[in-house]
């Protein structure tokens, strides 16, 4: 089948509805009648909760409601475990998850309290002060390098220790490995905690109709058929009483595919006990502290290598910090432990890693989900010993690609959708051969830094390398309809947070059915429109939702075949869809529009043959037997400023092979969006808590997210190695920018400082903690 609009730089569908004010939000749902929701929180990290006194708030004018946990009754319960642990022999977990509201304890702070409902927001603001709780404070536990000493006080006192999880996983045998190499190297890394800070913080909505027995819900969620499950569940109600509502979403990035946070389990409840529409917004306060976050851990790694510098195993033993409750299971830390192998063939590997408890906020995936700490990891280890074997960065890295003819490489760790972490395919080589060429390596490394550097400037440059597993199962389904319209209808269950799915799956569908990508009306994230499906995370969009699509779409496409070939008396063959049309191949007068097809196909009289359905339209489904895994490389250069340590980039260029591309224009925009990402993670944000458990970077002055003056405009390239997993062939892209930003900072830096001794071991960075590690390096050489 030929194709016009897969793989074109078409212009998105959603930018018009969302330039001119009039995409749906959250927060724009407005409801007669509706009451605001205000959260009392810990001030706390740790502390006993003796009594939680609401009687003067709700005595307040305007106040229509308190809840404490002592009202909630049978509903108090902690919330769902998300993810399993994996199928790891001997491994260890203890399941701790959020409760709706604290009852005896609070383990960090922000955890909610109490809830006021009032009037409106105002007023549920000023109530919270009314609210008397006496709290008896507690050692807590922050530091996560002791979390685990034996005199470290209990976060959740039935458990003998902060323990959350302990978890091996080997391949080969390392030790006899060690005993070969020709070169040993062992060092303590470290990434710190950040936050998403998506442009829209989280918000609920809920609507209880009592006379038509429906809850309807708008939720800033990625996964709405989850969250419909959950509530109806939790609420005694089925399925099809309950409505979610994915509406248009200001970045999701992870944090929002979390289930369930105490106050989506909150406010449904107060609007079906209060019969009146209850809405709650998270404020950026709030969100510094409510909303989970991610990236704490420090990691003890040894790499042994051959003398010509091929890598003969890892022995990687790390700790994470989970916060104070782990709802998500052990997704983040497989990942770092999974994703630590790279596109390197790794022959001998053993990691082990331990969970832990700490009186911090939840810690669930964020964009990279642990993957930036397993690339740090092996990509630093590839730079630190590269001058001690002669070679250069680039060829180490080159030493040590899998070949492309080791596809399917089995890694033989159990990775986050629990089977075996097996590549699927990729050829490395050409990636790296792309990214050189446009940073221009050869050039700046032999003429441009010497002569830079001769003026005075430090300039550096850096390559790194990554691999990210993408697009796993379960499933997703699609439905699409050609209308009597003669435009095309698409529904899905995933939701949208703007990577495009309004443009990327109408291109799919319009390919198949001939029509034009803005003929085809597409709808997500609403659970009356389709109601199967596992939601937008682990950059599965286009790979499982896509499939889903073009299979869908292929079903009514052959509908529309048959049907127009009794319409001519001819083969389906002989036909075409072109322009909303189905002709004869060759006789393009001999024509019929879709919408007449339409109308045949769902006639008033007569009888429907057996074995065929009316209408033009078709569901299906797709489900991937494993994970899709993407691969890139990453390059930067950058100048230092040797007084101030600040770093200004120069240049940076991605390549990336996700497969076959849907939409380059798109896929640019997930790439540049991802190292904006990064680059704050590697040098401007880190969430740095006191020793009380005290965040003191809970503001956009003191937490610094990078503005367009500090991301540069990324140089994206493209390679493709089609997926055998899908029909499709696709990867998935959403997170590749953010993944190896941390290491490549880190080695772009150190060359251009060019100072002997500095290693940096640690992200993020900032021009205070660089002066620090420069005059370390400088008073120890």
């Amino acid at each position: 089948m030929e194709t016009r609009y897969l793989g074109a730089p078409i212009t998105r569908n959603e930018d018009p509805r969302l330039l001119t004010g009039q995409a749906l939000f959250t927060d724009d749902v407005d409801l007669p009648g509706m009451l605001h929701a205000a959260f009392v929180r810990s001030p706390y990290a740790h502390a006993w909760l003796r009594s939680v006194d609401a009687t003067a708030a709700r005595a307040r004018p305007g106040v229509v409601a308190v809840y404490t946990a002592a009202d909630l009754g049978d509903y108090w319960k902690p919330g769902p475990l998300l993810v399993n642990p994996p199928p790891v022999e001997g491994a260890v977990f203890h399941r701790r998850t959020q409760v709706p509201l604290a009852r005896d304890k609070v383990r960090f702070v922000g955890e909610p309290v109490a809830v006021v409902i009032a009037e409106s927001r105002y007023l549920a603001e000023d109530a919270l002060i009314d609210v008397a709780v006496n709290y008896e404070p507690l050692p807590p536990v922050v530091d996560l390098e002791h979390a685990l000493d034996p005199d470290a006080p209990r976060i959740h006192d039935d458990l003998e220790a902060n323990l959350a999880a302990h978890v091996i996983q080997r391949k080969g045998d390392y030790a006899a490995a060690r005993a070969e190499a020709h070169l040993v190297l062992r060092r303590r890394l470290k990434y710190d905690h950040g936050a998403a800070a998506a442009m829209e913080n989280r918000g609920i909505v809920a609507q209880w109709d009592a006379r038509a027995g429906r809850l309807t819900i708008w939720d800033t969620t990625q996964a709405p058929i989850a969250i419909r499950n959950g509530l109806a569940s939790m609420l005694g109600l089925s399925e099809n009483q309950v409505r979610v509502v994915a509406p248009f979403i200001g970045g999701g990035f992870g944090p929002k595919i979390m289930m369930f946070y105490q106050e989506e389990v909150l406010i449904p409840w107060a609007a079906l006990r209060l019969n009146r529409p209850v809405k709650w917004i998270e404020d950026r306060a709030e969100n510094f502290v409510a909303t989970t976050q991610e990236r704490n851990q420090v990691h003890d790694v040894e790499i042994a290598l051959a003398a010509d510098g091929r890598i003969l195993g890892v022995h990687d033993v790390f700790l994470h910090d989970g916060g104070a409750y782990h709802p998500y299971g052990l997704t983040v830390p497989l990942n770092s432990q999974c994703t630590l192998l790279g596109p390197y063939d790794i022959p001998n590997y053993y990691s082990e890693f331990r969970a832990v408890f700490t009186n911090k906020t939840i810690v669930t995936p964020y964009r990279g989900a642990g993957r930036q700490h397993g690339v740090f990891v092996i990509e630093r280890l590839l730079d630190l010993v590269a001058p001690q074997l002669g070679l250069s960065v680039v060829e180490i890295r080159r030493r040590n690609f899998i070949p492309p003819d080791a596809f399917p490489y089995n890694n033989e760790v159990i990775y986050q959708d629990f089977a075996p972490l097996v590549y699927d395919s990729g050829n490395y080589q050409p990636v790296m051969d792309k990214a050189l060429e446009l940073i221009e390596y050869d050039r700046f490394v032999a003429e441009e830094q010497p002569r830079l550097r001769a003026a005075g400037r430090h300039v550096g440059i850096g390559v790194v390398a990554y691999v990210e597993g993408t697009g796993i199962g379960p499933y997703e389904g699609a439905r699409v309809k050609v209308q009597a319209s003669g435009k095309v209808s698409l529904a899905t269950g995933i939701g949208t947070q703007g990577q495009g799915h309004f443009t990327s799956l109408a291109q799919i569908v319009a390919d198949q059915l001939g029509v034009s990508v803005r003929d085809v009306e597409v709808v997500t994230g609403d659970t009356d429109q389709f109601y199967w499906g596992a939601g937008t995370f682990a950059s599965r969009g286009a790979v499982v939702a896509g499939n889903a699509v073009n299979e869908a779409a292929k079903d009514v496409r052959n509908k529309v075949l048959r049907l127009a070939a009794e319409h001519f008396e001819a083969a389906e063959e002989d036909l075409e869809l072109v322009d909303g049309q189905v002709r004869v191949k060759g006789v393009p007068q001999r024509a019929v529009p879709l919408s007449d097809l339409a109308a045949q196909a769902n006639p008033l009289r007569g009888a429907v043959k057996p074995g065929t359905t009316p209408g033009l339209e078709a569901t299906n489904y797709f489900g991937p037997a494993s994970a899709a895994t993407a691969s890139g490389v990453h390059a930067m250069i950058l100048a230092v400023d040797p007084e101030t340590f600040g770093v200004q980039i120069l240049r940076y260029v991605v390549v990336h092979d996700c497969g076959t591309v849907l939409n380059p224009l798109i896929l640019e925009g997930q790439v540049q969006g991802g190292v904006a990402q990064g680059i704050g993670n590697a040098f401007y944000e880190q969430l740095v808590f006191d020793e009380n458990g005290q965040l003191l970077t809970g503001t956009f002055m003191d937490y610094l997210v990078p503005t367009a003056m500090e991301v540069p405009r990324v140089i994206a390239g493209h390679t493709v190695t089609l997926s055998p997993l899908n029909p499709l062939g696709i990867k998935g892209a959403g997170e590749a920018g953010a993944i190896p930003v941390g290491p490549l900072f880190a080695q772009a830096v150190e060359n251009a400082l060019a100072v002997p001794g500095l290693e940096l071991l640690e992200i993020p960075l900032s021009p205070s903690r660089l002066w620090e590690l420069v005059e370390v390096a400088k008073s120890s050489s």
